[in-house]
């Protein structure tokens, strides 16, 4: 048996059919997610409607929504400027727009602001409230989308001059009390559902549904309970969009009208949204998102396709960079690497390429003439902020999740900062832990593939973290074999027992020589609808090979 890849393969159900059975099948694959009563499944099978969802069932206050709402009602009775300030990333930037727009809207006096990352950085900062006090003479309120829940010195400074602060935020509170007006919080939405689920309750019919959904997914939210709905719900909008902004970004993109899922929404729209933020203006992207203007959408979007590929090459050279100094890093538990040439922009997209490709917990760091700027990824079974925050006094700020965090620092504290932090986590890097391992979901003979299997698993998407792509595995004998997209990736023929299926895997191209007709394999794969020249047929794409 050949083996190609190295990762471990956990199969979590371990026995085999002895028959076709879809519906069999289907309910081994939800058990696998957790779901194994009655009622789960069809919680799961049949999500709630966002418009039904209860702000109790998405952790926020009621009381809290209630006094931002009467704030709300009172800035447009007295004629306030309102501003909607948010942030530079996918989610932030949606949500930007949720809200901006609803507010707009319902008659509102109010301004969308995005900071720029070089300029002004992450957050709400007492320089950012003087800037906009400045500008707007009659600007009394602030209300922060996907940020704000640690801007303590900032609200409190607004609050001196006269300004109410309200704050929507998902990301981890500490202990200090806010000063703001309202608080409307929770861990359990992104930023942009945050924005969308205020919205409902201001409006009747609050538009941004889809908008929310790219927030939850780009956030890398898990699509269970009510992110699953809001995803599942917001792409079934998105696929109907008629936002000329979405529509001038789906077309850019190459997407089929009507065929956008998680995957493109994760590799072809987040990114162009992102990308504004990362080397150029945010607000463009927030412009292509709320114009109602035909052509000024497809100029735009043009503009942030053609910056989405330079923000790739930029990816490109940093990371070559920071793999020549991984030599250097070899006893360390953890990946961190600083230099003054790491494009500011896209260090985190260079610490989730190093967690990637090494399966260590890695930080990238932009450095400045005194400050620095760190953005860091982890892995399973590591809390990346929770070890951070332990050494919040070698740091200057930071915030994040488990899995990604970003912080300032002291040119001159970053080697002690390594240290500590790697005393922290070198322990919890046990051999399990950094046990790369693919979960594989069943064994299934091609036999029991059918139209109507494949009907039943679409029925479990979207698919993204809590509800991952059903993996099947089995052993097949290869009847053809070629690299397809410039000898980047396999294209075979696969059979077992008279049965053949066309079969892809991407980034496998190099192994074509270890590969020939007639050679033994256990794949790893998913099924999916391969449509050319108008005929449907089943295709595997594989994920790992043995």
């Amino acid at each position: 048996m050949i083996i190609i890849q190295c990762m471990k393969w956990k199969l979590l159900y371990s026995s085999k059919l002895s028959a076709s059975n879809p519906k069999r099948i289907i309910n081994i694959l939800l058990a696998n997610r957790g779901l194994k009563d009655k009622r789960e499944k069809d919680e799961f099978l049949n999500p709630k409607y966002p418009f039904k969802i209860s702000l109790k069932e998405v952790a926020i206050k009621k009381s809290q929504v209630d006094k931002a709402k009467a704030r709300i009602k009172m800035a447009k009775e007295r004629r306030e400027k309102v501003i909607v300030f948010g942030d530079y990333d996918a989610d932030g930037i949606t949500a930007t727009a949720i809200l901006w727009e609803n507010l707009y809207r319902l008659g509102v006096d109010v301004l969308p602001f995005i900071p720029d990352r070089f300029s002004e950085g992450y957050g709400l900062k007492e320089e950012t409230v003087d800037l906009l006090v400045d500008a707007h003479n009659d600007l009394k309120l602030i209300i922060t989308v996907d940020n704000g829940i640690v801007a303590h010195n900032a609200i409190k400074h607004a609050l001196n001059r006269g300004i109410d602060t309200i704050v929507t935020d998902h990301h981890q509170k500490n202990i200090k009390k806010l000063a703001a007006h309202s608080v409307i919080h929770t861990t359990k939405i992104c930023g942009s559902a945050i924005a969308w689920f205020l919205s409902r309750e201001l409006c009747n019919n609050p538009t941004g549904l889809e908008l929310a959904a790219i927030g939850t997914i780009a956030d890398m939210l898990p699509l269970t309970g009510v992110n699953r709905s809001i995803a599942k719900y917001g792409l079934v909008e998105l696929n109907k969009a008629t936002r000329p902004g979405l529509v001038s970004m789906i077309k850019e993109a190459g997407i089929k009208r009507g065929t956008v899922g998680t995957y493109q929404v994760n590799f072809l729209i987040a990114p162009r949204i992102n990308s504004t933020g990362r080397i150029g203006n945010a607000l463009d992207s927030l412009r292509l998102l709320c114009t109602k203007d035909v052509v000024r959408s497809e100029k735009l979007a043009q503009k942030i396709g053609k910056l989405n590929i330079e923000r790739q090459n930029i990816v490109d050279e940093v990371l070559a960079m920071a793999q020549e100094k991984l030599p250097e890093e070899n006893n360390s538990g953890i990946i961190l690497l600083a230099h003054e040439n790491y494009h500011e922009g896209v260090i985190g997209l260079a610490a989730s390429k190093l967690v990637e490709k090494y399966y260590r917990p890695s930080i990238v760091i932009s450095m400045g003439e005194k400050v620095s700027k760190a953005s860091a990824r982890s892995i399973d079974g590591v809390n990346i902020i929770e070890e951070i925050r332990k050494l919040e006094g070698l740091i200057i700020e930071g915030g994040g999740h488990p899995m990604a965090a970003g912080f300032s620092i002291y040119n001159e504290k970053i080697e002690e900062f390594k240290q500590e932090l790697d005393k922290l986590i070198s322990p919890q890097l046990t051999e399990e832990v950094l046990e790369k391992s693919l979960k594989v979901d069943m064994a299934i003979d091609f036999s029991q593939i059918s139209s109507d299997l494949l009907e039943k698993i679409i029925s479990l998407e979207p698919y993204g973290l809590g509800n991952p792509t059903p993996l099947f595995c089995s052993e097949v004998t290869v009847l053809d074999a070629r690299t397809v997209g410039g000898e980047k990736h396999l294209k075979l023929i696969v059979a077992q027992n008279g049965v053949k299926y066309d079969a892809i895997a991407f980034g496998f191209g190099e192994y074509i020589s270890e590969i020939e007709q007639g050679s033994l394999l256990n794949i790893a794969f998913s099924l999916e609808e391969n449509v050319w020249n108008g005929k449907r047929n089943i295709q595997l794409k594989i994920r790992d090979i043995k």
